[in-house]
């Protein structure tokens, strides 16, 4: 009686081989996030796309105003040393309409003794009305012109805040809609295949994870910025609020001594 010595098929060289390519081959593509991108779904590439073109104009928006408010704070210093220090109001005014200057406390400044030198001229040509009704009546104006300066400029400087915040607050949930779709794609290749190995359900959930990095990176650097330039202009705004009180102060101290 022979026992047979054939117990069982090896694996032939052939089909080893195929096995290797395809691991190595699967392995070595998941390797690269361009190939990841390249080989993803067509609605979550449009989606990566999306992400990559707000994290872009988050970035310019950030930058922008990171100068924006870094020149502004040395203009603005600048301004009030000047303001304090100087001797009389309406030859300041002749020096800072001159520079042109794009601070909002100097434009206010401008707009303020612009409206005061109108009124100082009307009321030497109209002539009407006790002095100090139109004193009161001229000081208001002022006050407006100000207000309006103030809220325009402010304006200005909030341009882009807002992308910012809806940037931080939406990409992760832009991001996760390509999670979902990118594990959805795993379960339809899974029974597609009738084969759970992780080669058949990696590319789903690695495509679907780089889309939710691409979503946090595009949320947490708007979310930082948004607040730190949000602080930065409410202190702005407070402090042009203090320069509109301090100058309208000092405007009725230099009435009082009758200087103008």
């Amino acid at each position: 009686m022979k026992i047979s010595a054939a117990v069982s098929a090896p694996v032939s060289g052939v089909d080893a081989a195929n096995v290797a390519g395809t691991v190595n081959g699967t392995a070595g593509g998941a390797h690269s996030l361009l190939s990841l991108f390249l080989n993803a779904d067509p609605l979550v590439m449009f989606i990566m796309l999306l992400l990559v073109g707000m994290s872009i104009a988050s970035w310019a928006i950030i930058f922008e105003k990171w100068m924006t408010f870094r020149q502004l704070a040395g203009r603005s210093e600048n301004f009030e040393n000047d303001f304090w220090s100087a001797e009389a109001l309406d030859k300041f005014y002749e020096k800072a309409k001159k520079r042109k200057s794009r601070n909002p406390m100097a434009l206010m400044f401008v707009a303020a003794m612009e409206e005061w030198f109108r009124g100082k001229s009307s009321e030497r040509v109209v002539g009407k009305g006790s002095s100090g009704e139109l004193t009161i009546t001229l000081k208001e104006r002022m006050l407006q012109q100000m207000v309006v300066v103030r809220n325009r400029e402010l304006e200005r400087l909030e341009h882009g805040l807002g992308f910012l915040a809806t940037a931080g607050s939406s990409a992760p949930f832009i991001g996760l809609l390509g999670t979902c779709i990118g594990i959805m794609n795993s379960f339809r290749a899974i029974a597609g295949s009738q084969n759970t190995s992780l080669a058949v359900v990696a590319p789903g959930i690695a495509e679907a994870l780089l889309a939710t990095a691409i979503g946090l990176f595009v949320a947490i650097p708007a979310v930082m910025a948004f607040n730190r330039f949000n602080g930065e202009l409410n202190r702005m705004a407070g402090k042009l609020e203090d320069f509109t009180t301090e100058f309208q102060t000092l405007l009725s101290r230099q009435l009082d001594k009758g200087a103008y």
